[in-house]
């Protein structure tokens, strides 16, 4: 039976390499769901999704790492803050959880895509010049001129001396590069930056810096930083939201009613007035 025109434009509406669905029928990336489902983790299902085919398992121990360090980081985080609050103001959840990731913007949460684009760039670099010294001062020099002299991925307000997450997450993927898993060129790209960036004062390497190496190493494009790390924040979210839920409490704000700001008056001038 021939389509007609209608129907073909209905079906072309959007076009989709990542599910073949109709009646009975669901396949993602070609591989039905009935075979994907009790066969691969959900580690392994966000790379087919995303990036078109599974990982061994050994990438997807290396995913799911990176992963797990960034679920939460305490009420202190924008993020988790913002969802306890939403809470308290009779927010189901999943407004909760929306309300949480949307707050993962350039200062809070996107610092992993910016660190990526920046190890991505030192990566050309070096195939242009075999110098690993060379192509992180260019790179930095570069980044520096163009956003100023914050390096995303390094430094800590919390954790000014030991970052838990990112020494762990460097060892597993020094560990995988010693059996060939993955190149670790992201890796020294990242250290050879801590070591210039400390060479007048220590400074680590933050979780932004550490995950970013592992989505790089896996072949994630820069800005899937960011998307992977709202997809673990999330589960932080959903905890806290869910804890919060659970305790109770009405209209809580940023800080306790009785720390009121500091007001600051401020002379009005024409353009202020009404």
């Amino acid at each position: 039976m021939t389509e007609s025109k209608d129907s073909k434009d209905i079906r072309d509406w959007w076009k989709t390499s990542i599910i073949n669905m109709e009646p009975g029928k669901i396949e993602f990336r070609g591989m039905p769901i009935q075979d994907l489902m009790g066969s691969v983790t959900f580690v392994e299902m966000i790379c087919l999704m995303v990036l078109g085919q599974l990982p061994s398992k050994e990438e997807s121990k290396l995913l799911e790492a990176a992963l797990v360090a960034g679920v939460d980081h305490g009420p202190q985080a924008p993020s988790i803050a913002a969802a306890r609050m939403a809470v308290t103001c009779g927010l189901g959840l999943n407004n909760v959880i929306a309300t949480g990731v949307n707050m993962l913007g350039d200062v809070h949460g996107g610092a992993g895509e910016q660190c990526a684009e920046l190890y991505y760039d030192i990566e050309i670099r070096l195939k242009e010049n075999k110098d690993l010294e060379k192509a992180v001062t260019e790179g930095l020099s570069s980044y520096q001129s163009i956003h100023g002299k914050i390096i995303p991925g390094f430094g800590h307000r919390f954790h000014k001396t030991i970052e838990p997450r990112a020494s762990k997450l460097i060892s597993l993927v020094q560990e995988a590069a010693r059996n060939n898993i993955v190149s670790g060129k992201f890796s020294q790209i990242a250290i050879e930056i801590q070591k210039q960036l400390s060479a007048k004062k220590e400074i680590v390497m933050n979780i932004d810096g550490a995950t970013s190496i592992i989505f790089c190493e896996l072949g994630f494009p820069a800005p899937l930083s960011r998307g992977l790390f709202c997809l673990s924040r999330s589960v932080g979210i959903l905890a806290h939201a869910w804890e919060q839920m659970e305790q109770g409490g009405r209209n809580k704000g940023p800080m306790p009613p009785r720390f009121l700001p500091s007001y600051e008056p401020k002379e009005l001038n024409k353009r202020d007035s009404l």
